[in-house]
């Protein structure tokens, strides 16, 4: 009886929904009406780091660029690999390999480890190198390397697709934070473009995943006391940092003025003849907010990781002429 019961419902249902009549006022709008163009079905996810994927073939280190490489979930990697490439050969035997991100320093050699194969070529002094922990050859000059176990093999048309789990990842302490994790604004890895087969710089920083929305806006500042200070900052770059200065600058300032009630104004200015002598304004509410301000782990970031870059530095605490005429816009430029 209850299975009969239960046939006639499910019967009432279907004959409901079949008399029922949908309607909507919305239309499917086509997408030929857009401004976008079809470009065909070009694999458009790039730019992506470039690495040099290191493993041991017929008992010799080789080396190869590879610009086509991917994330699977938070622990696997992907590595695909045309499979005429001879260091497929000594992957596939070993189970290992190890990926090392690229620098500008090591792109000309990374160039040309992509433009020359190992079958006829020897690699293995291309790179100064160590043998890492899981047994793979790691890059010295690299700025982050990862020594990889192969798992699964992956075959599409023409193409060796490597799925790796990463025994070890090795960092320079220059481009790790506070916290020993990865500073890609210190890193700063080349990227590879496809399909016009071009090398790019890594971009700046233009917020925090999924806290866009809470970003605090400007905090309130406090009122200049006796003894605030008010300083000229004149630093002279040395010219093949100056891009590299600016955007370790201009982060603090930032940073700064939005979250230090104390720091009152961060102005700087570049010299038009000579855009390495840089001239920054610099008011404190007191003394205890400048020793604030110098304590903290953005000022810090900035301070050691410029050190190199400047050539000079002098420090000038001025007197206001006319305090009540004082800048008080906040912002850096």
């Amino acid at each position: 009886m209850r299975k009969s019961i239960s046939s006639i419902l499910f019967l009432s249902a279907i004959l409901l929904s079949c008399g029922r009549t949908e309607k909507t006022g919305w239309v499917q709008p086509n997408i030929m009406e857009t401004e976008k163009k079809n470009i065909g079905n070009l694999p458009a996810l790039y730019p992506k780091p470039l690495t040099v994927v290191g493993a041991e073939v017929e008992g010799k280190v080789n080396w190869l660029v590879v610009g086509h490489t991917g994330i699977i979930g938070h622990d696997r990697i992907l590595v695909s690999m045309s499979k005429q490439h001879y260091t497929n050969r000594g992957i596939r035997k070993s189970k290992k390999l190890s990926i090392n991100l690229v620098s500008r320093e090591m792109l000309p050699k990374a160039d040309y480890v992509g433009s020359v194969s190992g079958e006829s070529t020897d690699k293995s002094h291309v790179f100064d190198y160590h043998t890492g922990e899981n047994g793979t050859p790691v890059i010295d000059a690299s700025p982050l390397s990862m020594e990889c176990d192969v798992v699964d093999i992956y075959e599409t048309d023409g193409f060796d697709n490597f799925i790796c789990t990463v025994a070890n990842t090795y960092a320079s302490p220059d481009v790790l934070d506070g916290d020993g994790k990865p500073d890609y604004t210190r890193l700063k890895p080349v990227l590879f473009e496809f399909p016009t087969y071009s090398y790019l710089a890594t971009g700046e920083v233009i917020g925090k995943c999924l806290h866009l929305d809470r970003e605090p806006g400007m905090c309130a500042k406090l009122p200049m006391t006796d003894d605030g200070i008010v300083r000229l900052s004149k630093i002279e770059v040395y010219p093949e940092y100056l891009d590299e200065y600016m955007r370790y600058a201009t982060e603090v300032g930032e940073i700064s003025l939005r979250t230090e009630p104390g720091v009152l104004t961060m102005y700087a200015v570049g010299e038009k003849e000579n855009p390495c002598k840089v001239t920054i304004l610099e008011t404190y509410a007191s003394r205890a907010a400048y020793e604030s301000h110098i304590a903290s782990e953005h000022f810090q970031k900035y301070k050691q990781g410029t050190l190199h870059m400047v050539k000079s530095l002098t420090l000038s605490d001025q007197t206001p002429l006319n305090p009540a005429n004082r800048i008080n816009n906040f912002i850096q430029q």
